[in-house]
């Protein structure tokens, strides 16, 4: 008979790794395989996001990541690789709703501003991040999940609007460290109105039919669904044909030259230098006029770090009224593996000073005083204790120094009888220990905020 006070034989359970092509974002000092970028950069990226585009009026909205699948079958367009091939969709089994992650940020937006009727006391400037969802073979900066930075001026007709969406990134990127032309720079097509769009798809349908042996099968699919997603082909057998192509700008009426002249106008005025790339028509249905790109040759096939452009149509599209609208997408991933690959410096999330404490009677005093600080505006790291006690002065120290703090605060038994802690530089150029009151830290904190 089997002892029943026997404890069952049972393996232990084997760990479970993240979903595929989806990734941790994680402290620099977690060793880690992949190379993404760290936690602390990503911060540094938001901030330096919140106070460009506070510069130009945007507020900040969310949404849901889970989304009506029709939303983004009837915004991006059936035939669109996006909703072809790449979307997680699923039927709800609680009251059958077809429901998707949402593969990218502005049908989103314009159906949140829809149904909260958000334009009736005029335009509006919002951006948010987050992440978006596709289906796709992973590689480097192309992931399952990815996150994104999306910017959208809505209700705004002009090319003023335009330009000065463009001009923003610019900035954006400049202030993360990236250079004109040296490490990025912006291609710019214009895709004109519906009718312009119908006939030059008709000259194009026609070309491509003459010339049928020379496409490949996915080109084959897209002849008569969506051809202009034939001119972004990145099939080197097909460049000398897409190079031949009848090209849109051919067909614009005198309206959308015009739009696409003061854009270029405004850029011009501006010093920012541009290449107009014909072939240059974005992912999805719901573009108009302007589109553009910023590019790089340093990430690979993965050149396009941001990419936008103006969609008029999409409030109407998605059933609402009629609005102009301008946006765009910054891969947030991508943009930091730029930074990392060209050795780009990014803050590091290092605490202004460490607490070493030799002896656990000190801690009431060491704590109050951090607190202190804090008050101050400092940021700082406390030892704890382990199950052995706070440990030895000099793993406080190894501790210290690892944590990448510019100051020790020490809190010895011979300091805190003088009412003192000792500040002690863990770096070359800190200078000499000294001592500061315990009871004035308001006098000194500055010390810490600005060595």
């Amino acid at each position: 008979m089997a002892d029943p006070t026997a404890k069952p034989n049972m393996k232990a359970p084997s760990p479970l790794p993240a979903v595929k092509g989806m990734n941790d974002i994680l402290p620099a000092q977690v060793l880690r395989k992949d190379k993404l970028p760290d936690s602390a950069s990503w911060q540094w990226f938001e901030t330096v996001v919140r106070d460009v585009l506070a510069r130009y009026g945007y507020q900040y909205v969310l949404t849901p990541v889970v989304e009506p699948t029709a939303l983004f079958v009837r915004g991006l367009g059936e035939v669109t690789d996006i909703v072809e091939k790449e979307m997680y969709s699923w039927r709800d089994e609680m009251n059958g709703d077809e429901l998707t992650l949402r593969p990218e940020a502005t049908a989103g937006i314009v159906r949140a501003m829809i149904e909260h009727n958000a334009l009736y006391n005029g335009p509006l400037r919002l951006w948010t991040i987050g992440p978006m969802f596709r289906h796709e073979r992973p590689q480097k900066g192309r992931y399952r999940q990815f996150f994104q930075l999306n910017v959208e001026a809505l209700g705004f007709a002009g090319p003023d609007v335009d330009a000065e969406q463009i001009l923003m990134v610019r900035r954006l990127l400049k202030a993360l460290g990236l250079q004109e032309q040296r490490h990025v720079r912006l291609d710019i097509n214009t895709l004109g109105q519906p009718d312009e769009r119908a006939a030059h798809r008709s000259a194009l349908v026609g070309y491509l039919e003459a010339h049928a042996a020379s496409l490949d099968d996915d080109a084959r699919r897209r002849l008569h669904s969506n051809p202009l997603r034939i001119l972004d082909t990145k099939n080197p057998a097909m460049q000398s044909l897409v190079e031949g192509a009848p090209k849109l700008i051919d067909h614009l009426g005198a309206a959308s030259r015009e739009h696409f002249d003061a854009v270029r106008a405004a850029l011009e005025a501006a010093g920012l230098e541009y290449r107009i790339n014909p072939r240059l028509v974005r992912g999805m249905d719901y573009y108009n006029l302007t589109v553009y790109e910023w590019v790089t040759d340093h990430l690979g096939s993965q050149g396009t770090v941001c990419g936008g452009g103006r969609y008029d149509g999409l409030f109407e599209q998605l059933g609402g009224k009629p609005a102009p609208a301008i946006g765009f997408g910054l891969g947030i991933e991508r943009l930091l593996m730029l930074i990392q690959e060209l050795g780009l410096r990014t803050p590091e999330a290092s605490p202004m000073a460490y607490a070493v404490v030799p002896e656990a009677a000190a801690m009431p005093r060491a704590m109050l005083l951090l607190e202190a600080l804090r008050e101050q505006g400092v940021t700082v790291q406390m030892h704890a204790a382990g199950r052995e006690g706070l440990g030895s002065m000099k793993s406080q120290f190894k501790r210290a120094d690892a944590s990448g703090a510019r100051f020790a605060l020490v809190f010895g038994a011979d300091e805190l009888a003088q009412g003192m802690v000792a500040v002690k530089p863990l770096r070359a150029e800190g200078g000499a220990q000294v001592l500061r009151p315990l009871a004035t830290p308001g006098d000194w904190a500055h010390e810490l905020r600005t060595a």
